[in-house]
């Protein structure tokens, strides 16, 4: 039979908790280990060590009085929590950690539970996961868009244009009358539109209407929208319902692919990224505009504690004054931000498509990079940004990992 071998340990009182060894029987085909060690309780399992602190036990303790299973909300003071808290027993039976307090509270934890939310779990774990891609890499992997129909009317289809969106970054959807009222719903599909100085639902051509470049029928170079925001908006979407001319395609890269080239090629240069703060700023003065926005943050941003990339925010349109990197680092900082730039722009990264009439295309503007060439004629486009907290909030509650 399977067997869990125990030793429990309290460095800071010797005499109180002498060393003892336990066995006891188990329904699990894993050896588990446990160290009782000063503030933390140290457990080996299903090949995972662990080091669960006392009072992030007590903390998040699943009984009743400590947590409400129907609104997904904690009970529990977590200021009420003695800091000093060790159980004064435990054990494991049946697949579960029991803890005894102080106060004769029992905590019970599934092991399995334990494996993955622990920090140690968690480092292994990934919060999205995601398929990195060039323009071969997209094409043959021939993802189908969605039709407007059936998205409009079915939630099968909505998790499978939603599940193409987080793992490539971009969704296509097809079959959209060529309306902004049309565009506006099927966006309402996906997520909650977030408001900007743009407005809500945006319609504009080339009419230099606004203080944006983006007014203009000028070629634009790749780029994430929005990095003078405090938070840059999470997706962009966009319906071209007119263009009577020439050129116009849009450019789309994966900012994620080129960044994790640097990771790999130049791990201090992505590093360097990742820790200094720069500035962007969108200042306006038209007509009744009047704006000035600025966000404050590294070009990429990763998670501390597993170091997976989650946004970039690169724009070399409204990058402001570089006055937050010392002079001893600046010069690294132009050539980490150098080579960034150049796997931005190898043409292999670089996927071209035309937007017509009847084609949304939603982008994930904290990892997909947009552009465009110049154009002629008049061209008319639609869209919006998404709420990313809502996108994201639809597809967990459609099963997926977000």
């Amino acid at each position: 039979e399977p067997v869990c071998s125990f030793r429990f340990r309290l460095h800071a009182r010797p005499q109180a908790f002498p060393q003892i060894r336990i066995r006891i029987l188990l329904l699990s085909s894993f050896v588990n280990t446990v160290h009782k060690v000063g503030t933390y309780f140290e457990l080996h399992y299903n090949g995972t060590s662990m080091h669960l602190n006392y009072v992030w036990l007590r903390d998040h303790c699943r009984s009743e009085s400590s947590f409400n299973a129907k609104t997904n909300q904690r009970e529990l003071d977590s200021a009420s929590i003695d800091l000093d808290i060790r159980p004064v027993s435990t054990k494991v039976e049946d697949g579960r950690l029991l803890l005894k307090w102080p106060d004769d509270h029992v905590t019970s934890y599934d092991l399995n539970w334990l494996s993955e939310n622990s920090y140690e779990g968690n480092r292994k774990s990934t919060v999205q996961p995601r398929v990195l891609w060039d323009s071969d890499t997209y094409n043959k992997a021939n993802v189908p868009p969605a039709k407007w129909d059936k998205i409009m009317n079915c939630d099968s289809e909505l998790k499978r244009f939603l599940q193409n969106y987080l793992l490539f970054g971009v969704a296509f959807v097809q079959d959209v009358p060529a309306t902004v009222e049309a565009t506006e719903e099927v966006t309402q599909r996906v997520s909650l539109i977030r408001e900007t100085t743009y407005g809500r639902m945006w319609c504009f051509t080339s009419d230099f209407s606004r203080g944006d470049s983006a007014y203009s029928q000028l070629a634009l170079d790749r780029h994430t929208d929005t990095s003078y925001f405090h938070e840059p908006c999470g997706i962009q979407v966009f319906h071209c319902l007119k263009h009577e001319g020439t050129g116009g395609r849009t450019l789309l890269v994966d900012g994620f692919n080129a960044a994790e080239k640097l990771r790999e090629n130049s791990p201090d240069n992505f590093k360097l990224l990742t820790q200094i703060p720069i500035k962007h700023d969108y200042v306006e003065n038209t007509g009744n505009h009047k704006n000035h926005m600025r966000g404050i943050g590294p070009l990429l941003e990763v998670y501390p504690w597993n170091k997976e990339l989650y946004m970039i925010r690169y724009n070399n349109y409204d990058r402001s004054v570089i006055n937050t990197i010392p002079h001893n680092v600046i010069q690294s900082w132009y050539i980490a931000h150098r080579e960034l730039t150049t796997e931005l722009r190898r043409p292999q990264n670089e996927l071209w498509i035309k937007l017509n009439p009847g084609t949304v295309v939603f982008i994930d503007n904290w990892r997909v990079m947009h552009g465009r060439e110049s154009f002629t004629g008049l061209r008319q486009l639609c869209g919006c940004y998404l709420t990313r907290d809502d996108v994201l909030s639809t597809a967990r509650g459609l099963g997926l990992q977000a």
